[in-house]
Parts: structure tokens; C-alpha cells; sequence
């Protein structure tokens, strides 16, 4: 960390400093207040800031092509949801170390508990697969109360000293291993499953390089990593779930493992499990919509330019 810092272009460093200073400030500000309080301010303020950026217009977009069905005046009332949602998360950011100890339990109904402690028990391996709904960080807190060794994946901050901030907060909760996305990434993961230890990776975003399944009725290029990783190592393929039940309450949910297809086509084997997984998302924005994270780019550009142009 020290040495690419010190390797950077000095206007680059002392960007990043800066940038690592209004963090600090932000952390200060909301760890002031009790991870409540700061819930909901910072649910409160995201849900009036939120509407103002670009970003906003993407969401919109992808709820009308999810649910075309729906009025305006609902799709109102699921984007402002959505934004006080993220903001709760952004506020209770400084506090996640609250999850690591018995106040877990207070705070968190752990649904299948038992599914991650038995493979824990027979020192078998999984591919863990999670999406961005309600507070994400919540599902890595979650694999960590139960003990099983487990590779989590994170994609890095650009900012490398807020990055470091980061990866403290998690590791404040009980996230033992981060391995960061990226072709060393793999290798990691890969040999973490050799090893009989787990892996847990997020499947709900778009990949350019992908391959193409149905999300919401409209072909998606989705991430195939987890898949191929279930199926090259002979692992469990298990979906993990996070549910804000109110407040700083949650549900978190290890699902039965989705089938990974017998297809003799590797190719086509990997489109069909894919796919389930595709499934498996919708199923749980379906029952939340406004706690799914609405903001990435989920099809190609061009839908973006169209919708914009039928709009004008």
C-alpha cells in the first residue's frame, strides 16, 4: 500500500488524501450518533439527494423495463424507497463492527443457519452467492458468525487509502479473507475451493464479457464466474439473501442450493444454471424491489439511449 502510494503522481496523492479525509469526516459524523440514529439520517438524506443525480434516471429506466406494469406514481414511490435504503446502508457503514458480537443476534434473523454450519462441520466447501439488496455487508457478517472459512470478494476502492479504510470496517465485523475481483482474484478462489474452504462472490450485475441469460424477461450478459467455480470444484452452488425488516433489523437467509445443470454441453450447462440464478434474483427483488440497489446498468447502452430518446 505504501509503496504504490508513494509511486503515484503527486496531484493523484494528494487527491486521494483529501478524498480519504472527507471519509474520515463521514465516518466520524454518523459513529457520533449510534448506528439508529445514523439509519435513519442518513436514510432521511439520501432518500432528497438521491433523485438529484444522474444515476437516478438508470434506475428508473431499469424499473420500468422490470416492471412495465407499473405507474408512475409507484415507480415514484419504489425510487425514493430505493435511495433511503442505500443512504440507511451508508449510514450504518461506521457501525458494522456491532455485527460481529452478540448484538448479531439481536439485529439479524438467520435463516439457514445451519446449511453454512454443517458444510462448516464436514470442512466442505461452497460457492456462496449474494446480491446488492438492503445492506450487502450484512450477508459477509453473517458467513463470518458461523465460522466457515470463506474467500469474501470485494471490488476495490479507486482511492487505495480509502480502500484500506474499507477493508478495516470489514474485517471489524469478522471478515477474516477479502479477495479482491481480478485475474489474481481468481487464482485465489480457485485455490481456496482446493483447499476445501468456501467462496462467496456477488451475481447480480451486469458483465460485459459474460455470458447471455434472461434477467426480467430481457437477455442480460451475467457474470459466469461463480457457476463455472461450482462446477469445475463439484461444490454446493448456495444463494444467500439480506432482508431489512425495519430499522437496523434484518433477515438473512442461506437458501437451498440452485441446481447446477447436467447439461453434457459445458456451454450450455453454464447458460441454464446461470439462468437459474437469474431466476433467483428476480424472486428476491420481486418481494423488495425497493431494497435492490436499481442504479448499475443492467442491459446494454443502447437501452439506456433509447429510453432517454423516447422520453425527449
Amino acid at each position: 500500500m505504501t509503496a504504490l502510494v508513494n509511486d503515484t503522481p503527486f496531484l493523484t496523492r494528494l487527491g486521494w488524501r483529501a478524498e480519504a479525509l472527507a471519509w474520515d469526516a463521514y465516518e466520524a459524523w454518523y459513529k457520533a450518533k449510534g448506528i439508529d440514529a445514523a439509519s435513519d439520517a442518513a436514510g432521511a438524506l439520501l432518500r432528497k439527494l438521491g433523485p438529484m443525480t444522474p444515476v437516478h434516471e438508470v434506475a428508473r429506466i431499469n424499473m420500468q423495463r422490470c416492471f412495465p406494469e407499473a405507474a408512475k406514481p409507484e415507480l415514484d414511490r419504489l425510487l425514493g424507497a430505493m435511495w433511503e435504503s442505500f443512504g440507511r446502508l451508508i449510514g450504518e457503514m461506521p457501525h458494522l463492527s456491532v455485527f460481529a458480537g452478540p448484538e448479531f443476534d439481536d439485529r439479524v434473523e438467520f435463516i439457514g443457519r445451519e446449511r453454512l454450519e454443517a458444510a462448516r462441520d464436514a470442512g466442505e466447501a461452497l460457492v456462496i452467492i449474494s446480491m446488492h439488496h438492503s445492506n450487502w455487508e450484512v450477508a459477509a457478517a453473517a458467513i463470518s458468525q458461523t465460522g466457515l472459512p470463506c474467500h469474501i470478494t470485494y471490488r476495490a476502492a479507486n482511492n487505495p487509502l480509502i480502500d484500506q479504510r474499507i477493508s478495516a470496517t470489514r474485517k471489524g465485523y469478522g471478515v477474516k479473507t477479502l479477495t479482491a475481483k481480478g485475474g489474481d482474484g481468481a487464482k485465489a478462489l480457485m485455490q481456496a475451493l482446493k483447499a476445501g474452504e468456501s467462496v462467496a462472490l456477488m451475481n447480480d450485475q451486469k458483465m460485459n464479457d459474460g455470458v447471455e441469460a434472461p434477467f426480467f424477461g430481457h437477455p442480460s450478459m451475467t457474470a459466469p464466474g461463480p457457476t463455472r467455480l461450482a462446477m469445475r470444484h463439484g461444490v454446493k452452488l448456495v444463494p444467500l439473501s439480506v432482508r431489512r425488516l425495519g430499522g437496523v433489523k434484518f433477515r438473512v437467509e442461506a437458501h437451498e442450493p440452485i441446481a447446477l445443470s447436467d447439461d453434457p454441453d459445458k456451454s450450455a450447462a453454464i447458460i441454464e444454471t446461470v439462468t437459474r440464478i437469474n431466476q433467483w434474483v428476480e424472486s428476491e427483488i420481486r418481494q423488495a424491489p425497493e431494497q435492490w440497489f436499481w442504479v448499475h446498468r443492467r442491459w446494454a447502452k443502447s437501452v439506456y439511449k433509447q429510453a432517454r430518446q423516447s422520453k425527449a
